[in-house]
């Protein structure tokens, strides 16, 4: 647990923060899967990160994201599928959630292969997870009943989703080409992927919390 790069102190963050929903009654579904997603995206950065220190290459783990990413796309994907309140959206949204880890799967097994990055399916991903997250607040911009945002879940998710995908877009759909840059511009973007990530789960941080009351205490 040495050295560890800040977002995985915000994620272990948000990971103890989702589970205190787990305490409370009529928790909301995704919530519940996004804490289950956070543990197991902690072990999975865990297991890469001690694949890139034994072996001291990222081609090592290529594999390993490849999967999880598409993975991570298709959890998305479904949460956002729940947020959705019209039919017809959720219906659309269904299609996609069963249409894309099957391209993602074919993707990495026969087009692209799995010695490079899969930049294509994750460019999909990230095409389907931003309009999906900008759909949410359309629908809440145009529903009937008025929301405090800063209280509704949903809306900091969306947000976290909406900002880390639009930036992440290029970085990881060009990440075969990125390798061949200068060590130093290559460095310089692992940190940058490195802070929108702690931005990402400080967003689910956030929802986790945002409906929690905190009583003032007065002095008698």
């Amino acid at each position: 647990m040495k050295d560890l790069p800040p977002y995985y102190y915000v994620l272990i963050a948000g990971l103890i923060a989702g589970a205190l929903i787990y305490f409370k009654k009529r928790s909301n579904y995704y919530l519940i899967g996004l804490t289950i997603f956070l543990l197991v995206t902690l072990i999975v950065e865990l297991i890469g990160r001690k694949i890139n220190l034994q072996h001291n290459s990222r081609r090592d783990t290529t594999v390993l994201y490849n999967w999880f990413t598409s993975f991570e796309f298709t959890f998305y994907i479904w949460l956002l599928r729940e947020v959705a309140n019209k039919k017809l959206a959720k219906r659309v949204f269904l299609y996609i959630l069963l249409a894309y880890p099957l391209a993602a799967a074919y993707n990495i097994l026969f087009a692209q292969g799995t010695h490079g990055f899969h930049t294509v399916t994750y460019a999909i991903g990230c095409l389907l997870v931003v309009p999906m997250s900008i759909y949410y607040f359309f629908e809440l911009f145009l529903g009937a009943k008025s929301a405090r945002l800063l209280t509704q879940p949903a809306f900091w998710i969306c947000s976290g989703l909406l900002f880390f995908y639009c930036c992440s877009f290029l970085i990881f759909g060009l990440s075969n080409f990125v390798k061949s840059l200068p060590r130093v511009i290559v460095l310089n973007l692992q940190d940058i992927i490195s802070w929108m990530n702690a931005f990402l789960y400080s967003m689910f941080t956030i929802a986790f919390l945002c409906r929690i009351k905190i009583k003032k205490s007065s002095q008698s």
